[in-house]
């Protein structure tokens, strides 16, 4: 029989309906996968094993009643951003320390209504800022994926580095995820994982700490698109406590998933074209186009002129919003305090021991555009530039129903070989920043391995609230592209 932990959420549901497995079993092989390889990971920074116990049990006495939720018994992973009652929650910062909620975000409280069962909470960059995993106080994430002939230690990609390498190396059947500039698709790209953006408003942001409010946005990572389609139909839902939440119905996204592409058209923008990309990602993004032609859709290359400016832009908005966001951590109410001679000194100390290099420099950033003589300059122009960018999107979308592009402009790099370079990292964002600042759907498929034996991801963008058309194309091209392998254990050899 295959091992538990390699079966998909869809057949775990299945089999548990049927009392072919047991939750309890579920959540404990899973449990010793996280016990057998989180010390070289890192992808967890807390396992909650008795948590998980409790839930598997109260999920099997209900699917024993025949009762049940749509996630009955699956056991998941949840990102260290988003609140969960009693359980420590950090952003994975010094300044948020031992902050432990008195309540549940509302996308985990939706997960844990129907039936999913909660594994920890994981690593993820601080306060999701960072692209590759290696900001986080807790140390970065490890991929479980190596080089060809290399054991050099690569990046899982970011900020949801821990979620999205705790799901290829079957730690969770599944997991949460945010996305601010491509924080779930880059990763999900890098790790050979299913990764999915919806669009803006469609999960609410209630209980997530923020990085950037107009643009932070949940979703999930799972292994198979269906996996995907299943999880976003339950952490999708209107929230009266978020006032971006959309009141719109949720539709079956499993259902979606089968439909096939025939009669619809995909755009190729011509502006993702970059200097410099690539052999490789320029022949796997044409593979993509042959994939989605064979089973019937239209090719048509569409327009996105203001795409050059959404990496500059985005890099004004986010900090700035950031920088208003993080004000609020101040060693007053919650989480670290570093004692001053004055509440102003207390403040200082408490910000400046608190938060890590890459948070500081974000938050500087912002504040430095949002300051008197500079807001016009610069967060003004970002958000006029913004608006351009979303109208280039709704002029494409006159003439396609989804635009496919890869996701990351390159293969997983090796810990530390771009963190000293801030521009160079930001430049992983290249593909993904635009659905952010338009506020669109935006989904990363595993489409194929790099020359070094790593994987590589193709990027689809939907219209607002189509997440149904993204999963019908990305079922295509997951089936064109066969099965993604599973990264070879090393960790368990090197125990």
């Amino acid at each position: 029989m295959t091992k538990l932990t390699d079966l998909t959420l869809a057949e775990a549901r299945d089999l548990l309906r049927a009392k072919e497995i047991s939750a309890r079993e579920l959540a404990l092989d899973h449990l010793a996968a996280i016990e057998a390889a989180n010390e070289a990971l890192n992808a967890y920074v807390l396992v909650t094993p008795e948590k998980a116990l409790v839930m598997a049990e109260a999920s099997d006495a209900r699917l024993a009643r025949g009762e049940g939720g749509a996630l009955e018994g699956i056991p998941l992973g949840v990102k260290d951003l988003f609140c969960t009652k009693g359980v420590r929650t950090t952003a994975c910062s010094h300044i948020l320390d031992g902050f432990t909620p008195t309540y549940e975000s509302t996308v985990t409280a939706n997960l844990w209504a129907q039936g999913a069962v909660m594994l920890g909470k994981l690593n993820n960059d601080e306060f999701a800022m960072g692209s590759s995993n290696e900001t986080s106080y807790y140390g970065p994430v490890v991929s479980p994926w190596q080089r060809k002939g290399s054991n050099a230690k690569l990046v899982p990609g970011g900020s949801s580095g821990g979620s999205s390498a705790a799901v290829a190396a079957r730690l969770c059947m599944g997991a949460t995820g945010t996305d601010t500039g491509g924080s779930i698709r880059q990763p999900a790209a890098l790790t050979g994982t299913v990764g999915i953006k919806p669009t803006y408003g469609r999960c609410s942001r209630w209980g997530i700490v923020a990085f950037a409010s107009s643009l932070d946005q949940a979703g999930p990572f799972a292994r198979t698109v269906n996996d995907a389609a299943i999880l976003l139909g339950v952490m999708a839902s209107h929230d009266p406590k978020d006032t971006t939440s959309v009141d719109l119905p949720v539709p079956d996204y499993e259902a979606a998933v089968g439909r096939g592409v025939k009669g619809l058209t995909i755009g190729i923008p011509k502006e993702y074209r970059i200097p410099g990309m690539p052999k490789e990602i320029e022949a796997l993004w044409q593979k993509g186009v042959a994939w989605l032609k064979e089973a019937g859709a239209e090719i048509k290359e569409v327009s996105l002129p203001h795409t050059k400016y959404a990496l500059p832009s985005y890099y004004i908005v986010a900090p700035a919003e950031a920088s208003s966001n993080l004000a609020r951590y101040d060693g007053v109410r919650y989480g670290l305090r570093e004692p001053g001679s004055d509440v102003i000194s207390m403040y200082e100390n408490t910000r400046r021991a608190g938060f890590g290099a890459e948070v500081k420099r974000r938050i500087l950033i912002g504040t430095y555009v949002l300051s008197a003589g500079y807001y016009d300059a610069y967060y003004l122009k970002a958000q006029k530039v913004r608006t351009l960018i979303k109208r280039d999107f709704e002029r494409a979308f006159g003439h396609v129903d989804a635009i496919l592009t890869p996701t990351t402009p390159g293969p997983a790099f090796a810990l530390g070989e771009k963190s000293g370079d801030p521009v160079e990292m930001y430049l992983n964002d290249i593909f993904t920043v635009t659905v952010n600042m338009a506020g669109l759907p935006g989904m990363s498929v595993p489409a194929g391995l790099s020359s070094e034996g790593t994987p590589l991801g193709l990027q689809l963008i939907g219209r607002p609230f189509d997440e149904e058309t993204l999963f019908r194309t990305a079922r295509v091209i997951e089936e064109a592209a066969g099965p993604m392998m599973k990264p070879n254990d090393w960790w368990s050899k090197a125990a």
